[in-house]
């Protein structure tokens, strides 16, 4: 008996439309309203966001030992006299020890930040500035200006410099607790000093925990040196993180990226800027995550906690009563599942 084969209209139409995509998509000819849909053009947020993203350039003063000094010059005279060249030596460099103010080696350094207000606070890493005696704040109207230190943290590596300007472009500071694992997001930085350039990724992984005090968002946008302190950016233009490291076998870039989350970064940029200094709690013990073999010896249901390895003398945790050997599960009624949540909690008290 012969078989018919047959297709309802909605199937046929269905068939038909995959066909022509198909035929459209071999010829290059598909809508740009269907490429969109895949791919995202940045260049709208770039023009939203750029004009508000600065480069950063610091230099430190670097001091010459008093007998590394006359070393070198003992060094460049035996050269002499057996002619064989010398490097020319800056006019003015320092003879013996130390570095005069306006003279001597420096110790320069490139990094990226943001503008956070129209009156000239600018957010950026700790380590972008951190022991900088001269802090250079590049502008996207090429305008160079210098900038006063308001406060470094180095534990959440989150730093506040200001510039004297007024009506300045700032950035719309976004949601990075919304943020959702697998969307689009863009940074735009000075990697290499290249200043403004513009890069874009996934968001690969949240709450992803390296061991700093905060725990970092995961990208995979590309970040190098240079890009430390830009923003991290949302398709709405938002800014949902401060880009701060990547990991790396060979120094550069290698598909894994992490920035800190807006949220806590302007929790930090708030203290740096009423204060200073950012105040944490202090318990004074030394704790480890608990480890299914503890879990089960202790009779806790699973490997949650953290285990006091030590307290130290003199300190509140020692004065409370807390021993080694404790767990803590809970700290003000939040639940503590590793080590590293008892100290962001317990720093989280004031």
């Amino acid at each position: 008996m012969p078989v018919e084969n047959r297709l309802i209209p909605a199937q046929a139409s269905r068939l038909l439309s995959g066909t022509t995509l198909a035929l459209m998509l071999a010829l290059g000819q598909v809508p740009a309203s269907a490429q969109s849909r895949e791919l995202p053009d940045f260049s709208e947020l770039v023009d939203r966001v750029g004009p508000a993203v600065v480069n950063i350039r610091t230099a430190e003063k670097v001091k010459v030992p008093e007998g590394q000094a006359e070393l070198n010059e003992q060094m460049q005279e035996f050269f002499r006299r057996f002619g064989i060249p010398v490097p020319n030596q800056r006019r003015g460099a320092p003879r013996g020890g130390g570095t005069p103010d306006d003279d001597g080696p420096l110790r320069r350094g490139v990094g990226s930040g943001f503008i956070l207000s129209a009156d000239g606070y600018v957010l950026t890493n700790a380590h972008v500035v951190q022991g900088a005696d001269e802090v250079i704040v590049t502008l996207t109207d090429k305008r160079e200006l210098k900038a006063k230190l308001i406060g470094a943290d180095q534990r959440s590596d989150v730093a506040v410099v200001k510039i004297e300007a007024t009506a300045l472009p700032v950035v719309k500071v976004g949601d990075s607790n919304a943020s959702k694992v697998g969307e689009w997001v863009m940074a735009i930085g000075s990697p290499f000093g290249l200043e403004n350039t513009v890069t874009a990724g996934i968001i690969s992984a949240k709450q992803r925990d390296t061991g700093d005090l905060l725990p970092l968002i995961q990208t995979d946008v590309a970040i190098n040196p240079g890009n430390s302190g830009g923003p991290l950016v949302n398709m709405r233009g938002e800014v949902i993180g401060i880009n701060s490291q990547i990991y790396s076998q060979n120094g550069g870039y290698m598909g894994i990226s992490f920035a800190i989350p807006i949220a806590d970064a302007i929790r930090v940029a708030d203290e740096l800027r009423a204060g200073g200094r950012v105040v944490r709690g202090y318990l004074g013990v030394l704790p480890d995550d608990i480890t299914k073999e503890i879990a089960e010896a202790i009779g806790l249901g699973k490997a949650q906690g953290a285990v006091i390895r030590s307290v130290v003398a003199g300190s509140p945790a020692e004065k409370a009563g807390v021993e080694g050997g404790d767990v803590v599960t809970h700290v003000d009624g939040k639940v503590v599942d590793k080590a590293a949540d008892l100290r962001r909690l317990v720093a989280s008290v004031k």
